[in-house]
């Protein structure tokens, strides 16, 4: 739904507001103020082409806001798609510059997008009779999905099953392509994963290896420095030298002089037990370390070993992971493919055998689909034609075409596309090639009303829908109007009063000039100002009593 838009500096416009409401939302006005320019607006904002004269005179930048809220789920999936974030309340705003260079820029939720974006992004959220930008209805592609849900009950399931099928028959015909490609590049690739299979297996990694490998490099090319730093210690702790005895040896003085001391006051027995005890502990700690010591040696060959090793690691790393575990894990991938090749021929028949046995699931799953699309075409075209007839198309017929596309698709084998006949003697042909703006007009409202419930656009628009339309007609095109607004909101721009007097909201396009500039306003009407537009609509620029009086009797059988 269209909330609110936000026009300024767009031709005669030079700033309006409008907050439209749900419903049928009419607009009116004199020919020339300006009616179509609030549509164009809104089409510019959805990524439509400008013309020239689109920029109002004198001004550097035009621009069109539009909200929306729309809460569709195919909608929340292009905004994801496309890098926007959706609101949770579903709101959509779109905003819209033009300078006067011919430069645009475009957003969505704040975040900057391309047209061609945009207009993707659009097609889920208006629908405009006018403009084929919009007219998702002339569009041959969209007319399956509005088919199919219309379709009912079982449907869903019968297209799981089919989806189903057709993925598992395009896996196979991946796996059979790899198995039966090209003979040569079959057998280069077998070459490249033995010998990508012998250099992993030769290597012999194991997890952990790497880390291991690295604290021992540390040690042996620190060796000098380990030897001298260990031998230091040992002196200090147990050699000493005459200059400096050594901490066993001050210990051992210690230990003797505070014996000594304790035959004159027990009271220091603890201590010299507690002594006693750290001159044992160091005692053997130093001889711990003499021996550890004893074995320390410079291996120049060790090292260069573990730098082979490592350079080893290294380089598979780069060739196939950057890490052990990632080579290992490459390693294993390269083994199941290179058994698979090496299988091929048996592989093949078995997946030609479950081929042929997936492609009758498929055929039957199709034609279950399209048994049910043809059902339910005779039913919606005869509803259409019923439409059709309501609006003084008599001689119409309408007819939903199903015919088996060369290539099958994630839908189903149908093409589907809906023809018309608008006259007697006619033959069906496609919406597109429609000739008469009038016979388009009543066409697209009867589609509108018979598909709506199948549509997830939530905005109807529909610019000069009263183009040949007169008399009895034009009373029964305002009812089917009337009735869509209970479904959606509608955007109707209209000269008759029929049509005028359904509005949910009505809104008046002026043109105003103080003889300096023109602008064109838009305003929102109140009851009784509704009631004067259609009375002006019916009677031409004086509106009398009587005009007054027929308006009102006209709303009032709404």
């Amino acid at each position: 739904m269209l909330e609110h838009l936000h026009i300024k500096n767009v031709a005669l416009i030079r700033e309006s507001e409008i907050s439209f409401g749900e419903g049928l939302n009419i607009l009116t006005g004199e020919t020339g103020a300006g009616k179509s320019m609030v549509i164009d607006s809104l089409q510019f904002a959805l990524g439509g082409r400008t013309g020239k004269d689109f920029l109002r005179h004198g001004e550097k930048m035009a621009s069109v806001e539009a909200l929306f809220v729309a809460k569709s789920e195919t909608l929340q999936e292009k905004l994801e798609e496309n890098g926007i974030l959706p609101e949770e309340d579903g709101s959509v705003l779109i905003s819209r510059t033009l300078s006067e260079t011919g430069r645009s820029v475009c957003r969505v939720n704040g975040s900057t997008v391309t047209v061609t974006m945009l207009k993707d992004i659009a097609e889920d959220l208006i629908d405009i009779y006018g403009q084929h930008e919009h007219q998702s209805l002339l569009n041959p592609s969209r007319h399956i999905r509005l088919l199919d849900r219309f379709c009912g009950a079982g449907f869903e399931d019968a297209m799981a099953a089919y989806q189903k099928s057709w993925h598992a028959l395009k896996e196979l015909d991946k796996q059979l392509e790899a198995l039966m490609g090209d003979e040569s590049q079959r057998e280069q690739r077998m070459d490249i994963l033995a010998f990508q299979k012998e250099e992993i297996e030769g290597a012999g990694l194991r997890s952990g290896e790497e880390e291991d490998l690295l604290e021992q490099r540390k040690r042996l090319s620190s060796m000098e420095k380990l030897m001298r730093l260990t031998g230091e210690s040992i002196a200090l702790l147990y050699d000493g030298s005459d200059r400096m005895p050594s901490a066993c040896d001050q210990l051992g003085d210690a230990l003797s002089r505070l014996q000594e001391a304790v035959e004159l006051d027990h009271a220091l027995n603890p201590y010299a037990d507690a002594l006693a005890d750290a001159y044992a502990a160091v005692e053997d700690l130093a001889r711990d370390l003499k021996r550890e010591a004893d074995q320390q040696e410079n291996d120049p060959a060790a090292l260069e070993e573990i730098e082979e090793r490592l350079q080893v690691i290294y380089k598979l790393k780069r060739k196939y992971g950057g890490t052990v575990e990632a080579v290992l894990t490459f390693y294993d991938k390269v083994r199941e493919e290179l058994d698979f090749l090496c299988n091929s021929n048996e592989k093949v028949a078995e997946l030609t055998a479950e081929k042929q046995k997936e492609q009758r699931i498929l055929a039957a799953a199709a034609e279950n689909l399209s048994a049910l699309r043809k059902t339910t075409a005779e039913h919606v075209a005869a509803r259409i034609e019923s439409a059709l007839k309501d609006m003084e198309m008599k001689d119409a017929r309408f007819s939903i075409q199903i015919e088996e596309k060369t290539d099958w698709t994630a839908d189903g084998k149908d093409k589907v596309e809906f023809l018309i006949s608008a006259n007697a003697g006619e033959g069906l042909k496609p919406l597109a090639k429609i000739a008469s703006g009038g016979e388009m007009s009543r066409v697209m409202l009867a589609l509108k009303t018979v598909l709506v419930d199948a549509d997830e656009i939530g905005t109807f628009i529909f610019d000069e829908i009263d183009t040949g339309v007169s008399g009895r007609t034009a009373r029964k095109v305002g009812e089917k109007m009337r009735f869509l607004g209970g479904k959606r909101q509608i955007l109707c721009i209209t000269h008759l009063p029929q049509i005028a007097a359904m509005a949910d909201s009505h809104f008046l396009i002026e043109k105003e000039s103080d003889g300096m500039e023109t602008t064109t306003k838009v305003t929102p009407l109140a009851k009784e100002e509704s009631v004067k537009e259609v009375a002006r609509l019916m009677g031409g620029a004086d509106v009398t009593e009587t005009t007054l009086a027929a308006a009102r009797e006209l709303i009032a059988e709404k």
